[in-house]
């Protein structure tokens, strides 16, 4: 096992500063990994076949539990999760089709007339409503939608679109931690542990919300420069469209207007029908396909398959460590260390979760910590809920610190990239790197004041 350990940290780690240079796609650089594991790890190192079986893990595709499954948590914690690319791709289908009927463009000009086509206000205002959506609405769907209308507001208005954009994931990762069915952890800790939404709402709700004023204020005096320099002194709003004309055709606006709010309904209540995320975005997948008639193929053409393929490999490499036992090495750390001393449990359950979730999928790590923290309740006489707080807030939002961290990260840079904004490892690190700080050192303050 231990050589396995090895290749499988090795792998991993070489496919992080593959990733980090970019001279490589990093689409050929996960699958190649991936491949990697599964043959170099699972297959010559543990000659097991059972863990090839358990990360490809197509099985669980063809079983009822991954379309609907009422009562429990719906999130794959380990291999490939697949209900995540089924719903990453059926979002994808929704988005293309509302941006074809003028949705996105009649949204965004109707946000600027609101605002006097001011970018600043744009900004903030942008920044705000990523973090409320993000609390009810799967924040990689929240990041599709308003990365969508970042890039046409600013071709409209002329300014650059990638800092709009790097807030917007922060925040769409911090309004995710404020609810249990905001972010994948948070479902993973609420269905193992019983809490309940309001649970969420009254405990890591109200970080989120007093580290929402501070991250405001610090990605206003970081961007403000960088948003006016593109920016005219002057917009002759004369020459703007209306938002009504930026509407291609009323038909297909209203039928994706419809489809997104199903599509919100169902994201918001799944966790009381059941219906799981695989399934919800199939169906939207597949609706927004039938009622584009003659445009469904030019919808499929402009799906981003490298993100996905992006995803799958990234998966596979996770899963190496995963099989291998690294992430159980990591949170046996926990346990060792703390010594029953609840304030260095703490300190160590978030920032341990926060870096580790910058670089490894939070959605296992997550379901790894679960049984550690109840464990630590257990035998050293802690409150488990001080526990959870602690690892929600950690793994939420520790994967706001680097491109790969969280799928609303991956999503947001590569709707960026496909429309000519190149979002670099430096780039998005410089800024995200000191917010994820900001937010990590609030919330473990209000968990001592608070609890401990």
């Amino acid at each position: 096992m231990l050589v396995a350990q090895v290749l499988a940290v090795i792998i991993f780690i070489a496919m992080f500063l593959m990733i980090v240079m970019d001279k490589v796609e990093r689409q050929y650089v996960t699958l190649g990994c991936g491949l990697l594991t599964l043959v170099g790890v699972f297959g010559i190192a543990m000659h097991s076949m059972d863990a090839i079986l358990e990360t490809l893990n197509i099985r669980s595709i063809f079983t009822l539990g991954f379309w609907y499954e009422a009562g429990s948590s719906s999130e794959s914690s380990a291999g490939i999760n697949w209900a995540t690319i089924i719903f990453i791709a059926g979002m994808m289908v929704m988005v293309e089709g509302m941006a074809k009927a003028g949705f996105f463009r009649w949204l965004c000009m109707t946000l600027a007339k609101m605002v006097n086509y001011k970018p600043i206000p744009l900004f903030v205002a942008f920044m705000i409503m990523s973090s409320i959506l993000a609390m009810f609405i799967d924040s990689i769907t929240v990041i599709l939608f308003l990365a969508s209308v970042t890039i046409e507001l600013s071709k409209l208005l002329k300014f650059n679109p990638v800092p709009m954009i790097l807030s917007e994931i922060f925040c769409a990762n911090l309004g995710g931690s404020a609810t249990m069915c905001g972010d994948p952890p948070n479902i993973i800790i609420g269905t193992s542990l019983g809490y309940s939404f309001s649970d969420f709402i009254t405990n890591t709700g109200v970080m989120a919300l007093i580290s929402l004023v501070f991250v405001v204020i610090y990605f206003y005096f970081a961007f403000r420069k960088e948003i006016l320099a593109g920016s005219p002194d002057h917009i002759d709003t004369s020459s703007m469209p209306t938002p009504r004309e930026t509407i291609t055709n009323k038909r297909d606006f209203a039928i994706s207007s419809v489809i997104f709010a199903c599509a919100v309904v169902m994201l918001v209540t799944h966790a009381q029908t059941g219906l799981t995320v695989a399934f919800i975005g199939g169906v939207i997948a597949l609706v927004t396909l039938i009622t584009s008639g003659k445009f469904a193929l030019e919808i499929i053409k402009k799906l981003d398959y490298k993100t996905l393929l992006f995803f799958i490999g990234l998966f596979i490499v996770v899963g190496g460590l995963e099989q291998t036992g690294i992430l159980e090495l990591i949170a046996g750390f926990i346990g060792d260390v703390s010594q029953g001393n609840l304030k260095v449990m703490v300190a160590i359950i978030i920032w341990v979760s926060a870096i580790a979730s910058a670089f490894v999928d939070n959605i296992p790590f997550a379901a790894t910590m679960v049984p550690v923290i109840q464990s630590l309740a257990a035998t050293q006489g802690v409150d488990l809920s001080t526990l959870a707080w602690a690892l929600s807030m950690g793994t939420d939002i520790g994967g706001s610190a680097t491109p790969i961290g969280a799928s609303a990260n991956v999503v947001g840079t590569s709707v960026a990239a496909k429309n000519g904004h190149v979002i670099g490892w430096g780039k998005y690190c410089v800024t995200a790197i000191p917010a994820t700080v900001v937010v990590i050192a609030v919330s473990m303050v209000f968990i001592f004041v608070r609890y401990c």
